[in-house]
Order: structure tokens, then C-alpha cells, then sequence
């Protein structure tokens, strides 16, 4: 039996009796579970000789029908679906950014049988000494966004990367232990801020482009492995 097919028999398994009675005719749970096991192969990108990065969210777009069917039975599914993820992803040397993730969206245009997915590698944050805390960002002139995360640029700065020393931690393969420096220098209306490249493996791109080291302002937007970050100002925080 082939690695699509055992994956599949599993996920039938899951979800007999009372999946099956509930979606007799419409979108069946176990296309859901090999659609993201391909999505998983479609989309996975070299890391190294034996390593590839694929998505770790998922959001899976289903007709108003289907999501009405389907939603009351969404957290067990992917219970379900997630374990079988990770072993399929260990067989081919996959590797996640993050925590697998599955949301199940209204697409009202789509017809009731159809779905659609959309997937996206998102490394998970760690700040070293906690979640920003709203006061505290809104004390800073500027905050780094990432992942939807605001993180305050308050002097001295912070040190980004993979490792335990990191202020601001990224479980991405693609970012070196002590990946990247941000300076922070001066307050209010005074601010400075820059950013350095450590040494990295995979370096930094600000902008669009590849710098060693570059000086941040509002908007500015950073690229350090396949994570993205926004340089912004946290009005309305």
C-alpha cells in the first residue's frame, strides 16, 4: 500500500459513523485530510539536501452548505488530521515552521461539494521575556510586527534569531541562532533604529533588498528566512 493510500485508510477510519452519516453527498472530511497531505507535498521548499519547509496553517474554504455541515465537527477532525500531518511529514523530511493550524472559512461563492485551500509556512514568536503588553507598546515610538505579534523598539533594541539568548525567539529553520541585531537608540521623536545582519546563514532583506546592515524607519519591511516583520507605527494600539 502506497504512503497516499495509508494516510487516507486512516483518515477514512477517523471519521466513519457519524462523519460519514453527516456529509453523505456533500464535502467529505477524508478529501479535506489528502487535500492538505498534498498540499504539504505542492508546496514544500528546500531548506537543505535533506529538508524541505512546508505550510503549518491551513484555512480551508468551504460553501455556506458544507460549512454548516462541516464546522460542529471541526475540532475533532482536525485532531485527527494533524497527527497524520506530522507522521507523513517525518516520512518525507518535511519540517514546520510552527504549530499546525487548521481554520474552516464561509466561501459563499463556492458550490456546495467544492473547497478550496489556502496554506502558509508561519514561524511561531517567542519574545524572551514575555507578550508585549499594550501599555508598553503604546509607550513605543515604533513596534515590530510579526505574525500578527507587536513587539515595542525601545533602546537598547533586540536581538533576533532561533536560540534561547534571542529576544525575540523564531522557530524558523531558516533563521540562524543569533540571527540579526536591531538597534534602538534614543527616544521620542529622536529615535534610531537599524538593523545588522550576525553572520547569519541566510542574511536579511529590508525592503526588498539583501543589506548586511540598513536603518529602519516606519513601513519598513524585513525579511529574515521565511519570516516576515512590519516596521510600523502602532497608532490605534
Amino acid at each position: 500500500m502506497g504512503l497516499f493510500d495509508r494516510f487516507e485508510n486512516k483518515i477514512e477510519g477517523a471519521v466513519n459513523g457519524v462523519f460519514a452519516r453527516a456529509f453523505k453527498g456533500d464535502v467529505q472530511p477524508v478529501e479535506i485530510a489528502a487535500r492538505l497531505q498534498r498540499e504539504l507535498d505542492a508546496e514544500a521548499k528546500l531548506l537543505s539536501r535533506d529538508k524541505r519547509l512546508v505550510p503549518n496553517e491551513f484555512t480551508v474554504q468551504l460553501s455556506q452548505h458544507d460549512y454548516d455541515r462541516l464546522v460542529p465537527y471541526s475540532k475533532t477532525l482536525t485532531s485527527e488530521i494533524v497527527p497524520e500531518l506530522r507522521e507523513h511529514a517525518a516520512e518525507r523530511h518535511y519540517v514546520f515552521n510552527g504549530p499546525i493550524s487548521i481554520a474552516y472559512e464561509l466561501a459563499p461563492n463556492l458550490p456546495t461539494g467544492r473547497f478550496t485551500v489556502l496554506s502558509a509556512a508561519v514561524a511561531g514568536i517567542q519574545q524572551a521575556d514575555g507578550p508585549a503588553s499594550t501599555t508598553m507598546i503604546r509607550r513605543s515610538t515604533l513596534v515590530l510586527e510579526v505574525n500578527g505579534v507587536r513587539h515595542p523598539l525601545n533602546a537598547p533594541g533586540l536581538l533576533i534569531g532561533r536560540g534561547s539568548e534571542a529576544d525575540l525567539r523564531i522557530n524558523d529553520p531558516g533563521v540562524s541562532r543569533r540571527h540579526a541585531q536591531i538597534h534602538v537608540r534614543g527616544t521620542g521623536d529622536d529615535i534610531a533604529i537599524s538593523i545588522e545582519d550576525l553572520g547569519s546563514t541566510n542574511g536579511i532583506i529590508v525592503n526588498g533588498a539583501k543589506v548586511r546592515e540598513a536603518q529602519l524607519d516606519d513601513g519598513s519591511r524585513i525579511e529574515i528566512g521565511s519570516t516576515r516583520m512590519l516596521v510600523h507605527s502602532p497608532v490605534g494600539a
